[in-house]
């Protein structure tokens, strides 16, 4: 997976000038998004089957501030998946100084909330998601 660069707004910014902890969550979403459309599978075409992947839960472990215009860039990673659960990683940079380290869990719903096993209804994603796996 490739990574994003994101390139921080001023309205992301606090009254001291650097970057509210509110906005790495949005920013860990973009590159999540982008690295389902470069591995082939949009979360719009997702959500056109009727699968959906909502967020169980997120850690962010800040280690360096961020200001207006900062190019951040976040590398994600699938780090764990099961067919029915995902869990990304993501490591935040500003040129070489690492800003924070992230994770994100998943799974994998229809439309009605109930579980879905990839390799069943989706088997391509299954089996790519399966490569970008680190081990």
């Amino acid at each position: 997976m490739e990574s994003y660069i994101h390139k921080v707004n001023y309205y992301e910014t606090d009254k001291m000038g650097i970057v509210h902890h509110s906005n790495y969550v949005r920013w860990l979403e973009e590159a999540r998004v982008l690295a389902m459309d470069e591995i082939g599978y949009p979360v719009s075409k997702l959500e056109q089957e009727n699968l959906f992947s909502p967020v169980l839960s997120y850690s962010i472990d800040i280690k360096h501030s961020t200001t207006f215009e900062d190019l951040v860039q976040i590398i994600p990673k699938v780090k764990a998946y099961n067919g029915v659960r995902l869990e990304m990683s993501y490591e935040m940079k500003l040129k070489d100084k690492l800003v924070a380290t992230a994770t994100t869990k998943h799974c994998f719903i229809n439309e009605t909330g109930l579980p879905q096993r990839l390799n069943k209804v989706i088997p391509g994603l299954d089996k790519k998601l399966k490569e970008e796996l680190e081990y």
